[in-house]
């Protein structure tokens, strides 16, 4: 027998803590969300018309709330569920959730909608206008009703032109027809919708469910949800989970974030499972704190989503500022080191005009800050930073996540 496979048969045979490890994956949508009781209620009540009176308007709700406030989760369980009971009251009712960090141009997102309702439209050749058009008649055909979540809406505003924002914000208007599609804009905070026209902002801002990160008490209640679904009976104890959401709950000073929440308990069992505990204690929990930041956390749901080549570059970003030590790189410099990346790993190096997109893609998401030099500076470039940390933790999540990338082969 070799080693190798010694090690491999022990680390299997080991018991383990987790009975469901997804269960508390940022993936994973539960039965219930805990404290987002009224907001579920909200959102019934603005579209419970298609169930009552459908196709007599289009609604249009903005969900606004920080990172880890649930807008994701609450938005995919109404969905699952009202569609599902709209079917067994005999209406044609589908959800369809888009992610505008990785469809960031109207074409795709028009062609992802097409896509998940299982519509035939060519993938060429058609204007996103013509697209839409085109969906809008098969809807109308197969008189099928459609609720659109638009998540990470404030990336798609702050990237694509106005005149696409009000596009999908004003569909209908003056149509006097039965109307089969309705949105869910989902953002963080409406500041990032503030560049838009009035008019098409008037028509964001009608409908608001806001939101609020979640106190101490009430991530308390989501953890013990949650453990009992992922965690065998007897491997933790309320104090594990108070201490995690006091550390946590915006009202004790962390940021209310679930999904934060919930990852310092996975990362702790899997601390525990490592060093062949039978129980998550309280010291699990503190190690799990020292290795993750609540900004790269937040980062990294942002950057989830974007493409390999903008992943080089932010790489490119971070190593720089590692080495160097100083507070800010040039854009010269990024561009150099993106070239060396793309030669480790295969790749054929984007033009410089594409590089410069990539960058304020990632500045207008906040995940860097980039501005043109001033004074001090020999001539004009673009000076790039990041203001949080740790850079090294940030690395290696980057590496892993273009790792993932290569492997699945986009």
């Amino acid at each position: 027998m070799s080693d190798a496979w010694r090690i491999i048969e022990e680390e299997i045979s080991k018991p383990s803590l987790f009975k469901s490890r997804e269960s508390l994956m940022p993936e994973h949508l539960p039965d219930k969300l805990p404290h987002r009781e009224n907001e579920l209620r909200e959102l019934v009540s603005y579209f419970k018309h298609l169930v009552y009176d459908p196709g007599s308007v289009s609604q249009r709700v903005l969900i606004i709330g920080g990172v880890g406030t649930g807008k994701t989760a609450l938005s995919k369980l109404f969905g699952k569920i009202f569609t599902r009971m709209a079917r067994e009251k005999g209406y044609s009712v589908s959800y369809v959730h888009v992610n505008c960090h990785r469809n960031r141009t109207l074409y795709n997102i028009i062609y992802d909608i097409a896509r998940q309702l299982a519509i035939p439209l060519p993938p060429r050749g058609l204007s996103a206008k013509e697209m839409f058009d085109a969906l809008l008649s098969y809807l109308e055909e197969l008189d099928q009703y459609v609720i659109v979540a638009l998540d990470e809406f404030h990336y798609f505003a702050s990237v694509s032109r106005s005149e696409a924002v009000y596009f999908l914000a004003r569909t209908y208007e003056a149509y006097e027809g039965t109307k089969h599609v309705n949105f869910m804009f989902i953002a963080t905070d409406t500041s990032k919708l503030a560049f838009l026209d009035p008019v098409t902002e008037g028509y964001l801002l009608r409908h608001i469910i806001k939101l609020e990160p979640y106190s101490s008490n009430q991530l308390y209640d989501i953890l013990k949800y949650r453990a009992s679904l992922s965690l065998y009976d007897g491997v933790y104890d309320e104090d594990v989970l108070k201490f995690i959401a006091e550390y946590e709950g915006v009202d004790k000073g962390g940021g209310g974030n679930a999904r934060h929440a919930l990852e310092i308990l996975l990362l702790s069992g899997d601390l525990a499972e490592k060093e062949g505990a039978k129980r998550i204690l309280i010291e699990h929990v503190r190690k799990a704190l020292m290795s993750l930041s609540r900004e790269i956390v937040s980062v990294s749901e942002v950057i989830r989503y974007s493409s390999l080549h903008e992943l080089f570059v932010l790489l490119s970003i971070v190593r720089l500022l590692r080495r160097s030590g100083r507070k800010e790189v040039k854009m010269g410099e990024v561009e150099d080191e993106y070239k060396l990346i793309c030669e480790t790993y295969g790749e054929i190096p984007r033009r410089h005009t594409q590089l410069y997109e990539y960058i304020q893609n990632l500045s207008k998401a906040g995940v860097i800050l980039a501005q043109p030099s001033g004074r001090g500076h020999r001539g004009r470039t673009t000076l790039i930073t990041i203001h949080y940390g740790p850079l090294d933790a940030l690395e290696n999540y980057i590496v892993e996540l273009i790792k993932k990338r290569r492997e699945l082969g986009f």
